[in-house]
């Protein structure tokens, strides 16, 4: 099936094309032209817009915009990004990494998203035409989305605050079995005073570990100290089965890889 392909000048006018019936945007296409190729009937044209800022990477007082269109690639080389490499890096391999965008992550159905993983756990917010929506939200609500996303924006981490972990059974880029993010903050007396932990595959999009999360508030980055978070790091979870993992083994395996990220 031939799919036909407009290219705009303007986020605005793709996406006024966009609410043609069959329409899809089109990113790095790793997502979209695969399901095409697949055998999506859905999809029966492509959209994309070349406006500059789309592509853009801006870094000032201390906070961070990535455009929606920004690759993995130019993420992972950034001199700037150095903490967010490895997130970068856990998406597919150099090929898909060179195409697959910070856009389209967002949308990618688990096992995927890496990336989109670690975006969670730094409370990104996304912009699009109509606005911004911090990423929880917009995670929760991306399959009704129709706006095409703009960018990324969040403050940037301290090296040392900010932690990724992607658990594959094919090194160094197969698909995940899961993937965890935190960001962190310890107190004066060495006790943790602020966590984000995000995950991957446990649910069919990247999810919070709230119960994980408020376990670890003041607790010290011990294996004592971090028992009681690793011991709720699956309430609230419903993680995927795929010819990965089972959801039994993700649920196992979570505590575990959980505790190598916070003991690191």
């Amino acid at each position: 099936m031939a799919l036909a392909l407009q290219t705009f000048a303007t986020v605005k006018d793709a996406n006024a094309a966009l609410k043609a019936v069959g329409t899809r945007y089109l990113g790095g296409g790793t997502l979209v032209v695969r399901a095409a190729n697949e055998g999506d009937v859905s999809v029966s044209g492509l959209v994309r817009s070349t406006e500059p800022s789309l592509s853009t990477i801006v870094i000032a007082d201390g906070k961070v915009r990535i455009g929606a269109s920004v690759t993995m690639s130019a993420i992972a080389r950034h001199p700037d990004l150095g903490a967010l490499a490895k997130a970068a890096r856990a998406v597919g391999g150099p090929a898909v990494r060179n195409m697959a965008t910070v856009g389209g992550n967002l949308f990618a159905p688990a096992p995927y998203g890496d990336f989109a993983v670690a975006l969670l756990a730094l409370d990104a917010i996304v912009g699009t035409d109509d606005g911004e929506t911090p990423i929880e939200i917009f995670l929760a609500n991306r399959e009704g989305s129709r706006a095409i996303v703009t960018s990324v924006s969040f403050a940037l981490p301290k090296a040392d605050s900010f932690r990724f972990l992607k658990v594959s059974r094919v090194k160094p880029k197969g698909v995940s079995v899961l993937s965890i993010a935190s960001v962190l903050a310890l107190a004066p007396d060495g006790t943790v005073s602020m966590v984000r932990i995000a995950l991957g595959c446990m649910a069919d999009r990247p999810m919070r570990a709230s119960a994980a999360e408020k376990a670890l508030i003041g607790r010290t980055l011990t294996a004592d100290g971090i028992a009681p978070a690793l011991a709720a790091a699956g309430d609230g979870t419903s993680p995927i089965t795929d010819p990965i993992a089972s959801a039994w083994y993700r649920n196992e395996v979570l505590p575990v890889h959980l505790g190598r990220l916070l003991l690191a």
